[in-house]
């Protein structure tokens, strides 16, 4: 459990209760701060400006550098007395907030707790949401008729989605949609939450029915022109787009932007924008997703989504390594800046994997197979199971690099060892280019008999299957 975020009740309420000094340290909070961990308070900083949506340069203003700050929230410096003082009135939070004193206790001890839970959230600190959540439902019972309840239940879902629990997610999910008591805004949450679950974990019938309906309950609520219905729009035209609904999915999304236009969300348009580019990029249009995802990139940075900003960010990186030629220290910059901002959202394991396999990628190709081999290792350590088809791309990229060695049998190895990975997804659309690419690598090392079952294994996850009886002819008869 990560010092910064473990902290009481009362802790929480630290965060927006007035500084009864009025921003100026006394005696015992300098003493505090001359005894504090400049790493830890440098996390905390961190912490409580990223849940403010705030970047260093609004946070600094005119009272000292970014680079000051940065260094600070490194713990590479500790701050002067004047400069914590003006930092937390920058950040609107008391110095006892930054030095992690423990406070009295509060009424709005619920409300709060849930605000931390997801400040922990967005943060990456699932588990230290789950434990201010677990506190905050075992008493929000005691403050009725605030919509607390449904709150805590939302983020609830959250918090075990992040843990990689997705059914348990699923079912807390449903069960909030069951309750008749539940307002028209919180079921709706729940919807567009449970169909991007179903869609991200394959359930793509679900994602769409569930969906669709949550729309319909939008337009008739009047709220067909919001940011949650562009993103539900997109949600549900990418689960077409996997289940092979391509026309219907690319017309949906061409909606969604037109409508995220007229919105004031950066959220709702790069939500459109990303979506396209995904569906541009699975059709084979490189150079078109490109342009559509750095403009996503460009909006998402507006705001304050930054697990969603770190993924699209890795999104664009993998891109350029697809261009023809491949745009690779464009890609690193974009992927490396993605694993430093995952460190501070509340990205999930296969995010991160995914983002480490895109950085070895981009050392490969510049034939730096030692940084190559050290990130696919954390490629394997950080998945550890989760993401199976980011292990076994791991390990095919692997045997290139002992095939480009002309070490012969240990790139076969490595490529036996992917497909018994990838064997275990099963016929997974979203494996069928790995597939393909595994059957190449193996009929590059000789090993011809699982070549030929690779490619009937790609064919077989794009939906292809061997007719049993040959079709009937039909040919006239002429005298």
């Amino acid at each position: 459990m990560s010092a910064n975020l473990t902290v009481s009740f009362a802790r929480i309420q630290q965060l927006r209760s007035p500084d009864p000094h009025n921003g100026r340290m006394d005696a015992r909070q300098a003493e505090l701060l001359a005894q504090a961990d400049a790493h830890e308070l440098g996390r905390r900083l961190r912490s409580i400006r990223v849940a403010r949506g705030l970047t260093q340069g609004e946070v600094v203003g005119d009272t000292m550098s970014v680079a000051y700050l940065s260094r600070l929230e490194t713990g590479a410096r500790k701050p002067t007395v004047k400069a914590l003082s003006a930092l937390a009135a920058r950040l609107d939070v008391t110095i006892d907030a930054l030095l992690a004193v423990e406070p009295g206790q509060d009424p709005d001890e619920v409300r709060l707790a849930l605000d931390y839970a997801e400040l922990a959230l967005e943060s990456g600190e699932p588990a230290e949401a789950a434990q201010h959540l677990d506190a905050a439902m075992s008493r929000v019972g005691d403050v009725a008729g605030t919509g607390l309840r449904e709150r805590a239940k939302l983020l609830h879902a959250r918090s075990l989605e992040a843990s990689g629990q997705e059914d348990e997610a699923i079912i807390e999910l449903e069960t909030l949609l069951e309750d008749s008591t539940v307002s028209e805004v919180s079921r709706i949450k729940a919807g567009i939450a449970l169909s991007r679950i179903h869609r991200e974990t394959g359930d793509l019938g679900r994602a769409i029915t569930c969906g669709e309906e949550v729309l319909s309950q939008l337009r008739t609520a009047g709220l067909d022109a919001s940011d949650e219905a562009v993103q539900l729009s997109v949600t549900v035209a990418a689960a077409y787009f996997e289940r092979g609904d391509t026309a219907h999915a690319v017309r949906l999304c061409a909606k969604a932007i037109t409508q995220a236009e007229t919105l004031d969300s950066p959220r709702a348009r790069a939500s459109a924008y990303w979506n396209a580019s995904v569906m541009q990029a699975n059709r084979g249009d490189i150079t078109a997703a490109v342009p559509l995802a750095e403009r996503a990139l460009a909006l998402l940075g507006e705001g304050q989504d930054a697990r969603n900003l770190a993924r699209l960010r890795a999104e664009v990186g993998r891109l350029q390594l697809e261009l023809e030629p491949p745009a690779v220290d464009d890609a690193r910059s974009n992927l490396q800046q993605a694993v430093t901002e995952m460190e501070w959202s509340s990205a999930t394991p296969v995010d991160r994997a995914w983002t480490l396999l895109g950085l070895a990628r981009a050392a490969f190709l510049s034939d730096d197979h030692d940084e190559c081999r050290r990130l696919l290792a954390d490629v394997h350590a950080t998945s550890d199971g989760q993401s199976p088809l980011a292990e076994a791309e791991a390990l095919a990229l692997e045997g290139r690099i002992s095939a480009a060695r002309a070490d012969t049998n240990e790139a076969a190895r490595c490529y036996q060892a992917a497909v018994l990975k990838l064997s275990s997804i099963g016929a997974d659309k979203s494996a069928a280019q790995l597939w393909f690419d595994l059957a190449a690598l193996l009929e590059s090392v000789g090993l011809i008999e699982a070549a030929t079952d690779a490619y009937r294994r790609a064919a077989a996850s794009t939906g292809l299957r061997a007719r049993t009886t040959a079709p009937a002819v039909t040919r006239e008869l002429t005298s």
